[in-house]
């Protein structure tokens, strides 16, 4: 069953009706998971098998992101302006 949230980043980072495996909506929905388990971590400093996930993630992320920049160098700036990532 897929959550409400995730249905609604799919919906709004899709580029076609049936996408779901562009760079653009895997980075939103790794985005989610992270920010869901910095929380996660902020509460359970010693949970150190949660930290591990969220370092995976946070690389997979990343190569997704060089990905997409060396692709196309404007949909990155789009994406990263929209979700937050750089301050």
């Amino acid at each position: 069953m897929e959550s409400p949230k995730r249905k609604e980043l799919i919906d709004r980072f899709q580029k076609h009706g049936s996408d779901t495996g562009s760079p653009d909506v895997q980075i939103a929905l790794l985005t989610e998971r992270i920010n869901s388990l910095t929380e996660h971590m902020k509460e359970h400093r010693k949970d150190f098998s949660t930290r591990r996930g969220l370092l995976m993630l946070v690389g997979r992320r990343r190569r997704l992101l060089n990905y997409l920049k060396d692709r196309d160098i404007e949909r990155y700036r789009d994406l990263i302006q929209s979700l937050g990532l750089r301050k």
